[in-house]
């Protein structure tokens, strides 16, 4: 069961609803991952000028339709999820008003899609998404999601055997290898922050990840510093 804040009584029963849609086996987009965005968008909240309750709701919902990330439609998650959320902030009680708020957010929300967000709330559920696709739970969200991809027809790997870091001028290619998503997107996000807190740890988050590589390629090499 995940943490939720004590005193947004709304919060208990909204995460009642969204647990059924959440896809069994999905490690990137688990309920951890809902508590992690959760977490930061309460700590966020302040910064950006927004009430907790809308915070923490619509972190719970920015996930409510998942979609594979080999999907065509990978880039449809926030529309889709969006789609879906009115009618659970509605069983529990969110007005019209709150609704509209929330619902745009999520949508103008995913990185995948490259639309700007229209509000605070919008921006407060970027930086809070994105913190956990960087950093040590990033690494392992990007392992993640690459095995879920991964299949006997499709056969994927971690790196690309002669570039692992993906610094050459080659095509990067984040369905085939792993580590490719490191420069297609993840090492991308810590410049887009928006709010100072999340400036400060994206920027923290970034820099272990290259920390990671230049281990990674001091591991492939057989060599130490």
């Amino acid at each position: 069961m995940i943490q939720l804040h004590s005193e947004q009584e709304r919060h208990r029963p909204l995460w009642e609803l969204v647990k059924p849609h959440l896809k069994a086996g999905e490690m990137a987009h688990d309920q951890f991952h809902i508590e992690r965005v959760y977490q930061w968008a309460l700590k966020l909240a302040p910064q950006a000028g927004v009430n907790l309750d809308l915070a923490g709701a619509t972190a719970l919902v920015h996930d409510l339709v998942p979609i594979p990330k080999d999907s065509p439609q990978r880039s449809l998650g926030g529309e889709k999820s969006a789609a879906a959320c009115g009618p659970l902030l509605d069983e529990v009680g969110y007005s019209d008003d709150e609704q509209a708020v929330i619902i745009d957010a999520v949508q103008t929300s995913s990185w995948s899609r490259g639309r700007v967000a229209n509000s605070a709330l919008g921006r407060l559920l970027q930086d809070a998404d994105r913190l956990d696709a960087i950093g040590a739970v990033g690494i392992a969200r990007c392992i993640a999601c690459a095995q879920d991809m991964s299949n006997s027809e499709n056969p994927g790997r971690f790196y690309h055997p002669s570039d692992p870091a993906g610094q050459s001028d080659r095509p990067l290619d984040d369905r085939l290898q792993a580590l490719d998503h490191f420069r297609a997107k993840l090492l991308t996000l810590a410049e887009g922050m928006h709010y100072p807190l999340a400036q400060t740890e994206g920027a923290r988050r970034h820099a272990h990840m290259e920390a990671f590589i230049r281990e990674l390629a001091l591991e492939l090499s057989g060599t130490s510093e």
